[in-house]
Parts: C-alpha cells; sequence; structure tokens
C-alpha cells in the first residue's frame, strides 16, 4: 500500500469519526431538550395536581320556599337577593360545634367556609327548587386556606401570629375531617366556572371560551390574507424592487416582537376604530396580524415545493393563470399551508402581550357569549393567578399551564400529522 492510500484512509477514518461525533452531538442535545421538557412538566404537574382536588363541607340546609318563589312557583331572583344565604350556611355550620358560643370564636369559625358558599346554595335551589322546604345535606366549598391545610400545603411550622390560620381553626379543620364532615373531592368548578376572587371558585372556562372565540377571529383574519398573499408573490409578482422590499418586510415581521402587535392593536383597532375594549373581536384582529407573515412563509413554501409542471401542464389546456394557481397548484400545496396554520395558531394561542396592550387582562366573572363580549383567554388567566398572592391560586394556576402545554402540543402533533398523511412526494 503506497502513501497515497495510506493518506486516504486516514481522511476516510477522521471524516467517519466527525460524523460520528456530529451524530453523539445530535443525540445529546436531543436528550437535553427532553430532559429540560420533562423536569419542566414534572415541576410544573407537582405544583398543580392537587388543585384537581377541592375541600368541601357537608352542611344539613333547609330553606323556607316563601322566601324565594314567587306567586306561580318559579324561582325568583328578586326574592333571592334579599335572602342572607351566607348567614343560613354560617349558621347550619356553627351547628357542628354547640360548645362555641363567643363571638370572636364564631367568627373565625365562619371564615373556615367560602365566601362563596351562600352563591353556591343559592345556586343549587336556582336548579333544584323541588328541594325547598326539605332537609337536605350539600356539599358546599371551604376556604382557600381551609383547602391547602387538608392539602398538606399549609405550613404549620410558621409561628401562630403569622399563619392565616389559628391553632384552634387547625384542630376545628381536624375535626370535620375527622367525623367526615369534610373532604377533599373532584373539583369541577375548575372546569365549569369563569374567574372568581376566591381561590375555590375560580376556574378556566371563561379563559377557554375567550381563547376559542380570539382564535376563531384570528383563523378566519389571517389564513385568507396570508394564502392571497402568497399566490400573488409567487405566481403575480413582477420582480422588482418592490417586489423584494415586500418580501423582506414579511421576513421582519415575523421576527418582530408581539407586544409591538399589540400597541399597533391599541392604537388602531381601539384608538382609531372605535371597537370595544377587552373584546375577543380586537385579541383575534392582534394576533392575526402577528399570525399573517408566519403563514404567508409556510404558504409560500408549500406552493414552491409544488412542481411547475403542474402549473405549466393547466396553462397548456387553457386555464388562466389564476385558474392554474387556485384550481391546482393551491389543492397540492393546501397540506403544507394547513401546517403552517396549526404552527401560527399555536404560537397565536400562547400568546399573552398583544392581548395585554388591548384589555383583556380585565377580571372577567362571566363566561362570554359573543365576539364583541369582554373575554380573557389562557395565557392571561395564567399571568393574574400567577401574580395573586394566595397559594391555591398558584396551583390553579400551574394545572392551567398544563392545560395550555397539552393543548399546545396537540396542535402541533396534530401539524406533523396532517403534514405526512397528506404530503406528495415529487
Amino acid at each position: 500500500m503506497n502513501d497515497k492510500n495510506i493518506d486516504q484512509l486516514k481522511r476516510l477514518k477522521l471524516r467517519k469519526n466527525a460524523e460520528m461525533r456530529l451524530k453523539v452531538y445530535g443525540i445529546l442535545s436531543i436528550s437535553l431538550a427532553l430532559i429540560m421538557l420533562a423536569t419542566l412538566m414534572i415541576s410544573i404537574g407537582l405544583s398543580g395536581y392537587s388543585a384537581l382536588q377541592q375541600a368541601y363541607v357537608k352542611l344539613e340546609i333547609n330553606v323556607d320556599s316563601k322566601k324565594v318563589l314567587d306567586e306561580k312557583g318559579g324561582f325568583s331572583n328578586q326574592k333571592a337577593l334579599l335572602v342572607n344565604w351566607d348567614g343560613i350556611v354560617s349558621n347550619s355550620f356553627i351547628t357542628n360545634f354547640p360548645e362555641i358560643t363567643k363571638r370572636s370564636e364564631k367568627r373565625s369559625l365562619r371564615a373556615l367556609m367560602s365566601s362563596n358558599a351562600g352563591y353556591e346554595l343559592r345556586q343549587y335551589f336556582q336548579k333544584n327548587p323541588d328541594d325547598l322546604d326539605e332537609n337536605i345535606t350539600i356539599w358546599l366549598s371551604a376556604s382557600d386556606d381551609f383547602d391547602q391545610y387538608m392539602k398538606g400545603r399549609f405550613n404549620t411550622s410558621v409561628d401562630e401570629k403569622d399563619r392565616r390560620l389559628s391553632n384552634q381553626q387547625l384542630k376545628w379543620i381536624d375535626f370535620l375531617a375527622m367525623e367526615k364532615i369534610s373532604k377533599l373531592k373532584f373539583n369541577t368548578s375548575f372546569f365549569v366556572n369563569a374567574d372568581s376572587r376566591e381561590p375555590e371558585s375560580a376556574g378556566i372556562l371563561g379563559a377557554v371560551v375567550g381563547s376559542t372565540l380570539t382564535l376563531t377571529i384570528t383563523i378566519l383574519f389571517a389564513l385568507p390574507l396570508a394564502v392571497m398573499a402568497s399566490v400573488y408573490l409567487e405566481y403575480f409578482a413582477k420582480p422588482g424592487r418592490l417586489t423584494d422590499f415586500i418580501e423582506v418586510n414579511i421576513n421582519n415581521l415575523a421576527a418582530i416582537p408581539s407586544i409591538v402587535f399589540g400597541l399597533l392593536g391599541l392604537s388602531v383597532f381601539l384608538g382609531f376604530f372605535g371597537l370595544p375594549r377587552s373584546a375577543p373581536l380586537v385579541g383575534g384582529l392582534c394576533l392575526g396580524l402577528m399570525t399573517i407573515p408566519t403563514i404567508i412563509i409556510a404558504s409560500r413554501a408549500s406552493i414552491r415545493a409544488v412542481p411547475p409542471s403542474i402549473k405549466d401542464a393547466a396553462l397548456a389546456l387553457g386555464a388562466s393563470r389564476m385558474q392554474a394557481a387556485l384550481h391546482h397548484v393551491l389543492p397540492l400545496a393546501a397540506p403544507g399551508i394547513l401546517t403552517g396554520t396549526i404552527i401560527g395558531m399555536a404560537q397565536a394561542l400562547g400568546e399573552t402581550a398583544p392581548l395585554l396592550m388591548i384589555g383583556m387582562v380585565a377580571f372577567i366573572i362571566e363566561t362570554p357569549d359573543s365576539f364583541t363580549s369582554a373575554a380573557t383567554a389562557m395565557p392571561v388567566q395564567i399571568f393574574m393567578w400567577s401574580d395573586s398572592a394566595e397559594r391555591a391560586f398558584y396551583e390553579r394556576s400551574s394545572l392551567a399551564i398544563l392545560f395550555l402545554v397539552g393543548f399546545l402540543i396537540i396542535m402541533n402533533s396534530l401539524a406533523v400529522f396532517l403534514r405526512r398523511k397528506f404530503e406528495k412526494k415529487w
């Protein structure tokens, strides 16, 4: 073997070693990313899983039907407003401790029930008026501190004067748990309620509906404009400085911080057009402006991937340029366009800054029912909860993050599935 062959073998060996190192680096990078993702999800999960349960107290209650029913026997909201529902709850709760007679102790005992327990009782009789005049057993929400103590998340090692629950209140909670008057049950309120000042009554339904309405406006606004712009730039725009200027700015818009689109929406949609503040309509338009560049880039790449022979064949058979683009090229590019749209929508779903600028950070206790109703969105809801002082809001924000991340994973997985299922090999 001559020196030339030896030198070639050495270079071949070095090249194989370099390829092996590159492969190892890639595996290590992916493994590190998966470890970091798993660590993040586990950390959030450990903080938020307990929000799936809520502390409830069993009470024996009897309400006189004459206080809440009208002359026709229906539930009267006007009469119900005059009923002291909180007092009914408190009196029933205190009967579990007949030895307590001091006013200060009764006040401390009442603090263990949720401030919304009276509202829950009213809602129950509004849905079940036949239970009036009957002795019923009902489970009502305990306070957030009560709830945290039963979950083992209340720090009892802190000095009593620095705690929100006294030693006497802790003894009362232990007694209620021992007598099975209180227990942890599945937290349905988290899934069926909107936001609330009290963490034990706060839920994500309002934010989920708000996000759905906002994303509906986003896709209706962004997708047609992005596809039309992509078709124009690929098949109708003449090469030149103007076209180059447009392409450069589209790429720049895709990299602009999202808060800039919030400022644009604040000045244009709210300031100039006078659209309603905190509405999904405005939020969807802002997110649509942010999403359009992403969809345009993905759509143009998909259109370019279609062989030119498809368009040429259509033109040769007498189709116009518009017919060739819309009837032949665009359907074949649809899987890639759909993938880019889903990715853009997933990005919009997780955005907070633009929505903060247009007022969707408002405290909304009702589930929105239209595109112009005051609403909030999931990322904004999480932001508000994480900024609250109560420990119970922290665990609910962690659980909401898990749902948001899970939905984003589903959307991205759907994009990958659709791309693999419908893409064509040319």
